[in-house]
């Protein structure tokens, strides 16, 4: 199955399933670098972006 980006919390999942991190199903194709949180609760950058949960993240999204 293909990954795509949720337009809300911006977290990586797979497509046909709704965001495991905010359980919305609004989701787009279109993004620009992702980035990978392994302790979000500890990453400064984490913090900035608004990630409360651990895993993969686009930085930005169209």
């Amino acid at each position: 199955m293909k990954k795509v980006v949720c337009k809300s919390c911006k977290m990586f999942f797979e497509e046909g399933g709704s965001c495991p991190g905010c359980k919305k199903n609004s989701f787009t194709t279109s993004w620009q670098g992702r980035i990978h949180f392994i302790n979000s609760k500890e990453s400064q950058i984490a913090q900035k972006m608004g990630v409360e949960t651990d895993g993969e993240y686009a930085i930005k999204i169209r």
